[in-house]
C-alpha cells in the first residue's frame, strides 16, 4: 500500500507530524521501533498540561488519537534504508517488507552514548541527568554534581549551578583554562580532579559517588552532556545534509523542516542542538504541515 507520507520513527516528532497530515485527509504510515529516547525516565517535565506525566503514557495517548484518522495507519518495526524513487520513496524494513509513499519525514531520534562508569547507566533519567530543565527543578537545592565528558562540561556545570550546589567532577580530564576556572569559582562550582570509579546509591536513586583511592563523595544528582548519535542511517544513506551540534551530529533543515533531499523532512532531536518534547512536537507540526503543502502546491 502507498502512502502519501512515510514517518520514519513514533515519538513525539512523529506523531505530531502524523496528526497534522492526517488531519489534512492525507494517507500517513508511521513506522516506529517502541524505544523513544526519554523511556529512560519515568516522568516528562515542561509540556504544557502534561508536567510530570510519564512519557510512556503520553505516547500511548498520542498515538491513539493519531489512530483515530482514517488515513493513519502504523507500522511496528525499524526502517533499515530508504531509496529515492521516480515518484516518491521506498522504505525497507527488518523483516523484508517494503513501503512506499511520496513524501518522507524523518523522526527516529537519537541516542545518548554514556560513558562507561559502572551504576551509571541503571540511573541514566531517574538520578543521572543531561538536561536541568527538564529534570532540574525536581533536585533543587541538593547535591549536584557534572560529570565532564567534553569541553561543554565546563558550560553545563556553570548552569546547573542555578539548580543548586555544583561539583564539576573532572575523572581525570585536564584542569579548565584559566577564565573557566575563573567562572567556575564565580559561579561557586567546585572542582574534584579524581577518576570517578562508580555511583552508589538505592536502586535507581543516587547518594554517592566514588573517587579514585576509594573516596566517597556525597550527591543527589548528576548530570552529563553525553555525546549523540543517530538513532538510523537513513539519513546519510539518501544524502541528507548534516551539521555538527554541541553534543553530535543533527540533520540540516530550513524553517519548514525540510532538509537538502526534496520530498524528505526531519523534525525532532535529530535536527536540534537543544532537545525536549515540547521542541519535538512542534518541529512535528512544521514538517506535517509543510509536508502536505508540498503535495498540494
Amino acid at each position: 500500500m502507498r502512502s502519501d507520507a512515510i514517518i520514519i520513527g513514533g515519538s513525539f516528532a512523529g506523531l505530531s507530524a502524523a496528526m497534522y497530515i492526517a488531519r489534512a485527509r492525507r494517507s500517513v504510515c508511521v513506522i516506529d521501533t517502541g524505544l523513544p529516547r526519554n523511556r529512560f525516565s519515568d516522568h516528562s517535565h515542561g509540556f504544557f498540561t502534561r508536567d510530570g506525566s510519564a512519557p510512556g503514557a503520553m505516547l500511548a495517548t498520542a498515538r491513539a488519537q493519531v489512530a483515530a484518522y482514517p488515513t493513519a495507519r502504523f507500522v511496528d518495526g525499524e526502517a533499515v534504508n530508504a531509496v529515492k524513487q521516480e515518484d516518491g520513496y521506498s522504505v525497507a524494513l527488518a523483516d523484508g517488507k517494503v513501503l512506499e509513499s511520496a513524501r518522507l519525514v524523518l523522526a527516529f531520534g537519537i541516542a545518548d552514548e554514556l560513558p562507561d562508569v559502572p551504576g551509571l547507566a541503571e540511573r541514566w533519567g531517574k538520578s543521572v541527568l543531561h538536561c536541568p530543565y527538564c529534570h532540574g527543578f525536581e533536585f533543587s537545592g541538593q547535591r549536584l554534581g557534572v560529570l565532564h565528558v567534553s569541553p561543554m562540561s565546563v558550560h553545563q556545570a556553570l548552569l546547573i549551578a542555578e539548580w543548586g550546589p555544583t561539583t564539576l567532577y573532572l575523572n581525570g580530564a585536564s584542569e579548565p583554562d584559566a577564565e573557566s576556572l575563573a567562572q567556575l569559582e564565580k559561579r561557586g562550582v567546585a572542582i574534584e580532579a579524581a577518576p570517578v570509579k562508580a555511583l552508589h546509591g538505592e536502586g535507581s536513586g543516587l547518594s554517592a559517588i566514588e573517587l579514585a583511592g576509594g573516596h566517597m563523595a556525597d550527591l543527589d544528582a548528576l548530570y552529563i552532556g553525553t555525546r549523540t548519535r543517530f538513532n538510523s542511517a537513513i539519513a546519510e544513506r539518501l544524502g541528507c545534509e548534516l551539521d555538527e551540534a554541541p553534543f553530535g551530529p543533527i540533520i540540516r533543515t530550513d524553517d519548514q523542516k525540510a532538509t537538502s533531499v526534496a520530498g524528505v523532512y526531519a523534525a525532532g532531536d535529530i535536527t536540534r542542538g537543544a532537545h525536549s518534547t515540547t521542541f519535538a512536537s512542534a518541529d512535528g507540526v512544521m514538517a506535517g504541515t509543510a509536508l502536505h503543502r508540498s503535495l498540494v502546491f
